[in-house]
């Protein structure tokens, strides 16, 4: 059982007395997330009680975000703090020995630290799968890849420009509920579903940021999650300019590691939107085949709320 706080530590405090207490071990700012959250738990369960956060893993995913724009205050904090940003995701330890040499146990951990380069790849559809895998295993999520090729041409020049997201995917939160619940969903219309899409990029700098960041917002609107996703934010600069971004539109950002996609995360969480945008769905569906079949594959799950993964782009292993 923990100890309820009597006196709450500051946010930065939390993390400090988390990553001194496990000297000399890296950690994701995820992980840092979980061990505060567990550590403090008459914060953050007063936090879990914001209607925002719809599952405990939503709650995690605001508080890593948090932890990473901690990461100054921390360094100003104790010299002992050390953090790598790059490649991602981003890594915080507590060095406990600062002036010792290092030796063969201490440079073994070090190199756990040191992750190895992130692979090049010389076109952004060969991350579409990485992704895909990414969403799959850590988010559950149902995704289809949407080709621009497959867009009509009867707008004219750019009359389609930005108006669709390279990755749809569904999310079938009703999937584990009782079958009653599943029929009082389909009688009464309730929402069984959450849609998302995500806009991907090699990676941001100062001199796309705003025009990748303003893509997503044109293409993903219509769902309940809007992000941004790409291998490498260049700079803090950077950074900065999307957090504002983020902030401003709701649209969020994700980092993807190449070379495993399964330690990827999420640098801003995206606003949810209580209700999907049919509207611009179905300005979409009417240009795009990829799109008109993925919403097809909703609607059966609104109706049956059943889905064969025989239907999707998500790697054709047993859930």
């Amino acid at each position: 059982m923990h100890k309820l706080d009597m006196s709450p530590l500051s946010q930065t405090d939390q993390i400090f007395q988390f990553l001194k207490q496990h000297p000399d071990q890296p950690f994701k700012v995820k992980e840092i997330a979980q061990g505060i959250i567990d550590a403090h738990p008459s914060v953050y369960q007063a936090k879990r009680l914001n209607p925002r956060f719809e599952s405990d893993k939503d709650l995690v995913i605001q508080v890593a975000a948090e932890v990473s724009s901690h990461k100054p205050f921390l360094l100003k904090k104790s010299s002992r703090i050390r953090c790598r940003s790059k490649p991602r995701p981003r890594i915080f330890w507590y060095e406990q020995e600062l002036e010792q040499p290092l030796t063969t146990e201490k440079k073994s951990k070090n190199q756990l630290i040191t992750a190895k380069p992130i692979p090049e790849h010389e076109h952004e559809h060969e991350l579409y799968p990485l992704l895909i895998e990414y969403l799959d295993v850590e988010h559950g999520l149902l995704c289809k890849r949407i080709d621009e090729k497959t867009s009509k041409n009867n707008k004219g020049a750019g009359g389609n420009h930005w108006l669709h997201p390279d990755i749809v995917a569904m999310e079938p939160i009703a999937e584990a509920w009782h079958e009653h619940i599943k029929e009082c969903l389909r009688s009464g219309g309730g929402q069984s579903v959450r849609l998302w899409s995500f806009e991907v990029k090699k990676r941001i700098t100062m001199s796309n940021v705003r025009e990748s960041f303003y893509q997503a917002v044109s293409n993903s609107s219509w769902a309940h999650y809007g992000y941004l996703v790409a291998t490498e934010v260049h700079d803090q600069e950077v950074e900065k300019e999307l957090r504002i971004l983020s902030s401003l539109h709701g649209i969020g950002v994700m980092l993807l590691n190449p070379s495993k996609p399964c330690e990827s995360e999420i640098l801003f969480p995206a606003q949810a939107k209580t209700e999907a945008d049919w509207q611009s769905m179905n300005r979409i569906m009417e240009q795009n085949s990829d799109f008109e079949n993925f919403v097809d594959r909703v609607s059966n799950y609104y109706t049956r709320h059943k889905y064969n993964l025989r239907d999707w782009d998500n790697p054709k292993v047993k859930r």
